[in-house]
């Protein structure tokens, strides 16, 4: 019995040991329980690592996207693309990212990259672009010995930091700060477009293996493929400056890029999520203008030629539909330096600049006098053939004519030959009692109201307002009024189309896709500026000017040019010039044909009368209007015929040709575009669309092509580019 006793007693033991060692465990089980439930409160209520962590860990799932839309482009009439958007992206470096914190992998990483980049770009050695990322590197992020100690848990191990929680256990470590510059860097050596992204953001850093270390920015180019044609019309943004369409339209013209978030599945791959913050892509609206290329480039190249012959200071031109009040053309060149001999697309003077017009105007002082104040076509006024003359009074200016043109003339003679005489003197005998009814009058006209550009900038025009004895006077002849030239422009338009006004229109349409968002249409700003009686008369006066007038040398081909036209010279008294400074704003207006007209001109040019002897505005605007009216003859058609006789009498028809080169050969649909700079795609659209056929090397962006930019396309059926 005391054995079997004994026994039990051990086997009891055993049995109180094990429940004492599993009560233990269970003990240390439930403070570790307890540890891990504390741990979380305290790190829920009161720490912020929980949301630094899981913002850290969501940055790395899911991330921002966005698809950017297209800019709107800017069209032609034809629907040529004037202005448009080549999309590419900048590759831009966080080297401060939290992805580049393990200095072994950045090395791994670079080393791979910058070999790939050397070989896809080759403007570098895989060498030249590692020492590119380490150069970054080391100077955006920075570990700084603070040259202190902390007491801090040790983190090595689970085990060993529950047990340091425990029982407050800490180790003393080296402080070290971090300093990060997160501000982007740029290795890659240019923008790259959307085909080209697709290849590189196959390679290390960029498959994003790294976390985010790098942000995709677009980079939204505007390329326009008439290259400088018309540039100071089309405009711009930014920061040189905003101006022209694309400043007026650019609230129709921006696009709306959307925003998306993505999640990452695996390496290389990811998908769009749903969440309130996407945002769905627009693109921008197009704007259709009435601008002609052909014609464009043929009024730049007339005006250019034009001032740098004459070594003027700044020229402008316009074409315009009779009909519409469409502008075909408008050419704003101006000189880059002093005497430079070179000129660019500069100030809009053509809206922004009103002068005192000079003998252009008289069309509007021969108006008042035929309509309003009954004046007959054959009323004569004693010119003194060409000697000075004090018009109104003792007080009253001295006027005198250019040129001789006899005694008593009628009107048709005075205007012809721009007697500034007789029109200060029939202004003046007719309102000397009325003065201010005359700019009655040219209100009635429009003159004193803006055209209908104000979203481009358009300067009002400006009448008389201060009265005295040179004033009225004055007024006959272009002078103490200011006009732009399209508000002289529009009112001989007017003459042109049987006494109807039409406001000038630049955009007709802006479209978003094939759609019409909004339509501008032709606008009448005065439905009849004169009777048909005084039209008629004015018409006959019109061409008076080219047929024995100050027009003559100009256009004294009658059989040839068969239009209207009236030349004006001012002096230029304006921003510290005074008319003793001899600067002078030379001009002619015109409209052709003269039968049915369908286009009207205008072509100012300012010059010093030190640099250009030639400085009346027959001789200095007239050759470029005639080169338009060249072009615009063959265009259309309308050469006329001459004859010249042969050695037996007879006689043979021969074709008059025009003086600019470039009119004289077959015109083709089209002038070269510029695409330097634009990628694949959008290069063959814009030479393919013109009939070409092309051939290309290389890849990236257009960095060569075979034809110049701006060459009138005639014979030429293919072209080469190069891309780097």
């Amino acid at each position: 019995m005391a054995k079997t006793t004994k026994t039990n007693r051990d086997k009891g033991d055993v049995r109180g040991e094990m429940a004492r060692r599993v009560q233990k465990l269970y003990l240390v089980f439930v403070l570790i329980a307890l540890f891990i439930v504390g741990r979380l409160i305290w790190v829920s209520a009161f720490s912020e690592e929980v949301d630094l962590n899981s913002i850290k860990v969501r940055s790395r799932i899911f991330f921002p996207d966005s698809i950017y839309a297209r800019r709107g482009t800017i069209l032609s009439r034809h629907g040529d693309p004037l202005a448009i958007s080549v999309l590419r992206y900048k590759v831009q470096f966080d080297m401060a990212s939290e992805g580049f914190d393990s200095e072994e992998l950045f090395e791994e990483q670079v080393d791979s990259l910058s070999k790939l980049l050397s070989a896809y770009f080759g403007d570098r050695t895989p060498e030249q672009y590692a020492k590119v990322f380490y150069d970054y590197r080391k100077e955006r992020f920075k570990v700084i010995d603070t040259k202190r100690n902390e007491l801090v848990y040790r983190e090595t191990g689970f085990l060993q930091m529950i047990w340091d929680r425990i029982w407050g256990n800490k180790i003393s470590v080296r402080v070290y700060d971090t300093i990060r510059d997160h501000h982007p860097v740029n290795v890659l050596p240019r923008s790259i477009d959307y085909s080209e992204w697709q290849v590189l953001k196959t390679y290390p850093i960029l498959n994003m293996n790294m976390g985010v270390t790098y942000s995709l920015k677009p980079d939204d180019n505007r390329a326009y493929p008439y290259d400088e044609l018309g540039r100071r019309t089309l405009g711009n943004i930014g920061d040189r400056g905003a101006y022209g369409i694309e400043h007026a339209y650019q609230e129709e013209l921006k696009a709306t890029h959307s925003v998306v978030t993505r999640q990452r599945i695996a390496r290389g791959y990811s998908r769009v999520v749903h969440s309130d913050k996407n945002v769905d892509a627009v693109n921008g609206k197009d704007i259709v203008t009435t601008l002609d290329p052909e014609l464009q480039h043929i009024a730049d190249a007339a005006l250019r030629e034009q001032l740098v012959a004459n070594d003027a200071v700044w020229g402008t031109t316009i074409v315009m539909e009779v009909a519409t009040g469409d502008i075909l053309a408008m050419v704003n060149l101006s000189e880059t330096a002093r005497s430079s001999g070179k000129y660019y697309e500069g100030y809009d003077n053509g809206i922004r600049r009103p002068m005192e017009p000079g003998s252009t105007f008289k069309l509007a002082a021969m108006l008042a006098l035929l309509d309003d104040c009954k004046m007959s076509p054959a009323q004569q006024y004693d010119t003194h053939n060409g000697q000075t003359v004090q018009v109104g009074g003792d007080r009253g200016p001295n006027i005198t004519d250019d040129h001789p043109i006899g005694n008593y003339v009628d009107l048709k003679k005075a205007f012809a030959e721009s007697s500034n005489v007789y029109f200060t003197t029939a202004i003046y005998e007719h309102y000397k009692n009325r003065p201010k009814e005359y700019n009655t009058f040219l209100q009635g006209l429009h003159l004193d109201q803006k055209m209908g550009l104000d979203r481009l900038g358009e300067a009002a025009p400006r009448l008389a307002k201060t009265w005295n004895a040179h004033t009225l006077p004055n007024m006959g002849y272009g002078y103490v009024v200011e006009l732009a030239p399209i508000h002289t422009l529009t009112l001989y338009n007017a003459i042109a189309n049987g006494g109807c006004m039409v406001a000038p229109r630049l955009v007709t349409q802006i479209r978003q896709g094939d759609k019409v968002v909004e339509e501008f249409p032709v606008r009448v700003l005065v439905d009849k500026v004169c009777s048909d009686s005084t039209l008629k008369i004015v018409r006959e006066c019109l061409r008076e000017v080219v047929v024995s007038g100050t027009g003559k040398k100009i256009f004294g081909d009658t059989l040839r040019y068969n239009l209207g036209a009236k030349t004006g010279t001012a002096r230029v008294s304006q921003s510290g010039v005074v008319y003793d400074d001899n600067h002078y704003l030379g001009s002619v207006a015109l409209f052709y044909p003269f039968d049915k007209p369908k286009y009207s001109i205008i072509t100012v040019i300012y010059a010093e009368k030190a640099r250009t002897p030639r400085y009346h505005g027959a001789t200095l605007a007239g050759p470029v209007c005639r080169e338009i009216v060249d072009y615009l003859m063959y265009r259309d058609g309308g050469w006329r015929e001459s004859f010249s006789f042969e050695g037996d009498g007879s006689k043979r028809p021969e074709v008059v040709k025009s003086n600019y080169a470039g009119v004289a050969q077959p015109v083709a649909d089209s002038i070269m575009p510029d695409v330097r700079g634009m990628g694949l795609k959008d290069a063959l659209y814009a030479l393919e669309s013109r009939g070409l056929e092309v051939s290309f090397t290389g890849k990236g962006a257009v960095a060569e092509q075979s034809i110049e930019p701006g060459t009138v396309l005639t014979d030429v059926r293919s072209i080469e580019i190069s891309l780097k």
